[in-house]
This record gives C-alpha cells, sequence and structure tokens, in this order.
C-alpha cells in the first residue's frame, strides 16, 4: 500500500522563488555535494512541458497528468505559468522510509504542502530584479515581451523560509549553504 498524507516521518524540502532566480542549479550543485549521502534525495518534478532545456523535470502529458491526479498518485500538485506539475509517487515513498527528499517547489503550494508532509521545510532562492531578468531571457523559451510579463506578474515576495539564500554570488557558495541545511535536517531525522 503506498503512503498517505501526512507524508513522514522524513522530510521535503521545498526550494521555491521566482523564475530566474536560480533554483535548479543551486539544486544541482548541492546534489553534487551530496552525492554520498543517501538520506537525501532530490527528486524530478512532472511537468506538462516537453522542452526539458535548463529545468530538470520528467515531461508528462496532460492527459497521464490528470489520470494520475485523479488517482491520488501524487503527493503534492500544483499549477503555475499555464502549465502542471507534480512530485511523484516516490517522494512519498522515500519520505515514509525516512528519508530528506528535496523538490523545486511553488511559493503557492506551501498551504497544500504543509498539511500534506509532516515535516516540511521550506528554501527561498532570491535574486534582484535585473539578475532575473537577464537570466530569464539567456534561457531562450520565452519572448523578450514574454519575460517583461512574467517579470511584472510574478514578483518575488517575503515569506516565512527555513532558510533565505540570495543567489548573486559564487553557485558553490549557495550550493554549500543549501547542502549544510540538508545535511542538519538529515541529520536530525536520523537522530529522532
Amino acid at each position: 500500500m503506498s503512503p498517505q498524507p501526512p507524508f513522514g516521518p522524513g522530510a521535503l524540502v521545498l526550494v521555491v522563488g521566482p523564475s530566474g532566480a536560480g533554483k535548479d542549479t543551486l539544486m544541482s550543485a548541492a546534489a553534487g555535494l551530496l552525492a554520498a549521502e543517501p538520506s537525501v534525495s532530490f527528486a524530478r518534478r512532472l511537468v506538462t512541458r516537453t522542452d526539458t532545456t535548463g529545468e530538470d523535470h520528467t515531461p508528462v502529458d496532460l492527459a497521464t497528468y490528470e489520470a494520475d491526479l485523479a488517482a491520488g498518485r501524487y503527493p503534492l500538485a500544483w499549477r503555475a505559468h499555464g502549465l502542471a506539475y507534480a512530485l511523484g509517487p516516490e517522494v512519498a515513498t522515500r519520505i515514509a522510509a525516512g528519508g530528506t527528499v528535496v523538490a523545486n517547489g511553488s511559493r503557492a503550494t506551501l498551504p497544500e504542502a504543509r498539511r500534506r508532509f509532516a515535516r516540511l521545510f521550506v528554501v527561498h532562492i532570491t535574486v534582484p530584479l535585473a539578475v532575473r531578468a537577464v537570466r530569464l531571457a539567456a534561457r531562450g523559451r520565452e519572448s523578450a515581451e514574454e519575460v517583461k510579463a512574467r517579470l511584472a506578474r510574478a514578483p518575488d515576495v517575503p515569506l516565512a523560509a527555513d532558510l533565505e539564500i540570495e543567489n548573486t554570488g559564487p553557485v558553490a557558495e549557495g550550493a554549500a549553504r543549501l547542502a549544510a541545511f540538508l545535511r542538519r535536517i538529515s541529520a536530525d531525522a536520523a537522530a529522532a
């Protein structure tokens, strides 16, 4: 039988922040630093986007997404920017086994995540607007007008986070902070 909410005893760490803040970059670098630590894993989101450029995700078609959502297979799902996102059932399984799972998430889904996970931690990645604009343009997924509209509709807002990282320094610096935070969470879980 698959785990049911609230998912635990392990932890979910949602890495949130606006598009272009560098969430995937920091998570990828932190994953490299934690490669020898099996208690920490990094989830691949399911996204109804076929383009995998610059974002670590597994594409899923909308019909499959809707069927799996209706069947309750996703421990967390949300919609943003005209796309559907989800964390796969392996996330709940790893957390049920006591692991710490790190995922790129949405600020809008935090209230639901707090209800669904016994131990939820939030890492908020921020970056100045001008830097976000350059990064979004460099991705090449949107036109200049679409980037401008995205920046206007999705400003970075303060939120209650367990860790804040302003991602304007070297990637190694931000990744080291994230990895140290994840090690503490994992160690706390092991000691409990």
